[in-house]
């Protein structure tokens, strides 16, 4: 058979270009996931379906692909979680829900990229919600998925206290970090209902997976895009231990930030010198693929809980964050800072008993990494490196926020919280290169690649797609997932790759 449209990968975006496209009834889709599918809420496994637990994201759960990548020298290779299961990394997320500002897609546009200013895909971040506390013209009241800030619920007390030392540090509050003011402390934005993680397998593919023109085939693995002359023919994939082809002349990849770029290489699409090495046929040069690798470099400092002190699970109660600007920074908003005390919904880690963390976050880095090719065999995983810290201005930010994350803790906020700071210690503090390497040793990462198969003008030789993320160069090709971002946005990105997957399903359709 062959189908109108297949979408390879059902993630955060595979999940809605597949669910959006299939609301034409007479157009046929085929949605291919790697890792297993779940047709009803209540087959999946409580690791995915409960936001508060943890296991999903672990280096030995079958609903992570567990790749290995680098960070820094120091630390080198590193486990990496990514989603492998229906609803990708939604479905194994911390369920923050932060849009990104409207100054990132101001940076976009002002790159090339007309179709992605603020006032084009703000149309696309409401279609896709239901926000339960704010109804107003930035904010969506008909989408499928819910997002709350759990304005009813007791701030955990870790959380109160953090808040508490931001104003005592003379921080404003913002009431809505997914408005035009972002700015400052405040309630996140929560994609949890009832504890249940909200994925876009949930809200988008599950009210419209019973629909016959719409067919979900999870453990397929996608070896390559077949082309013929520039125009897309179908994929190569493997399902029980056979090697077969699908055929359709219309092809979506939604593989993530790290399979997507890797599968063009495969599939002759990408750096000559890289395909040559691997005696891969060159089938359209782009240099792009697999570069600007971009994701939020994350480090903590933590300090002992006093007795008695109530830990809750940081993944589905309210939580608190700020955003905030660097000293010296010429962009608004390109720091964060977050707690957390039973593990990190940013990284998943999982935290010493009673040990509390303070988080700073790069929103907004300057460096880039790279994926790269290591093997024609599809099986095995690209190599990549995120570079953190190549450039001399994410080092410089991440030691004062490490430093006012300090200031932080020493507030009044935190006498009755905190016993005594563990790390990093005072010495370290007092000299930049002991702190500097510290930072490298210990820092953590973000699930957040992204920009390794980014929008751009035909100026740009290094982009991938064009504005509608048609992949340049050839006909019936489509990349909708982060990796199209230009640079990773100022918050986490779940929400801008659900809008990316809104988008590009009009475009398709």
């Amino acid at each position: 058979m062959k189908y109108d449209v297949i979408v390879v990968g059902g993630g955060a975006a595979g999940s809605v270009v597949a669910a959006r496209l299939a609301e034409d009834p007479n157009k046929t889709i085929l949605l291919l996931e790697a890792g297993n599918d779940y047709p009803d809420l209540s087959s999946l496994p409580f690791d995915i379906q409960y936001g508060h637990t943890r296991g999903a994201e672990d280096v030995n759960s079958p609903h992570n692909w567990a790749l290995q990548g680098t960070i820094t020298e120091e630390q080198g290779e590193i486990h990496v979680a990514q989603g492998k299961v229906i609803g990708g990394g939604s479905s194994i997320n911390g369920q923050v829900f932060l849009r990104g500002i409207p100054q990132d897609f101001d940076d976009w546009e002002s790159w090339g990229n007309d179709e992605w200013s603020y006032t084009k895909v703000l149309p696309y971040y409401r279609k896709m919600e239901t926000d339960l506390d704010i109804k107003d013209d930035f904010h969506g009241t008909e989408g499928p998925l819910p997002i709350s800030r759990k304005l009813n619920e007791t701030i955990p007390v870790i959380q109160s206290a953090f808040q508490t030392a931001c104003l005592q540090n003379g921080y404003d509050t913002t009431d809505d970090m997914n408005g035009t003011n972002p700015t400052g402390v405040g309630l996140v934005p929560m994609n949890n209902q009832n504890g249940v993680r909200m994925s876009t397998a949930i809200t988008h593919l599950g009210p419209i997976r019973h629909q016959l023109n719409l067919t979900i085939r999870g453990n397929v693995f996608v070896h390559r895009v077949l082309t013929d002359n520039g125009k897309v023919t179908g994929v190569e994939v493997e399902s029980g231990g056979e090697v077969f082809t699908v055929d359709s002349d219309k092809v979506v990849l939604s593989a993530g930030a790290l399979k997507s770029p890797h599968i063009l290489m495969l599939s002759g699409i990408g750096p000559k010198d890289q395909l040559e090495e691997f005696g891969i046929p060159v089938i359209q040069e782009t240099p792009g693929v697999g570069a600007n690798l971009r994701n939020h470099p994350i480090s903590p400092i933590s300090y002992k809980i006093k007795e008695g002190i109530k830990l809750a699970p940081d993944s589905s109660g309210a939580r608190v964050a700020l955003r905030y600007t660097s000293k010296g920074s010429k962009e608004s908003n390109d720091m964060m800072m977050t707690t957390s005390s039973v593990f990190n919904p940013f990284t998943g880690e999982e935290l010493p008993d009673r040990i509390g963390r303070i988080s700073c976050v790069i929103e907004l880095p300057a460096g880039s990494g790279f994926v790269r090719l290591v093997s024609a065999d599809p099986t095995v995983q690209p190599k990549f490196d995120y570079r953190y810290f190549s450039h001399p201005e994410d080092m410089r930010r991440m030691r004062d926020g490490i430093r006012l994350a300090v200031k932080m803790l020493n507030t009044d906020a935190y006498k009755e919280v905190s016993d005594e700071k563990v790390a990093p210690s005072d010495e370290i503090l007092a000299n930049d290169d002991d702190l500097d390497l510290w930072i490298r040793q210990t820092v953590g990462s973000a699930r957040h690649v992204s920009g390794t198969c980014k929008i751009g003008p035909d100026s740009d030789p290094m982009a991938v797609v064009d504005q509608e993320c048609r992949v340049k160069g050839i006909e019936g090709l489509w990349v909708a997932d982060s990796s199209v971002m230009p640079q990773v946005p100022r918050a986490n990105t779940n929400a801008t790759a659900i809008m990316i997957g809104e988008r590009v399903a009009d475009w398709v359709a």
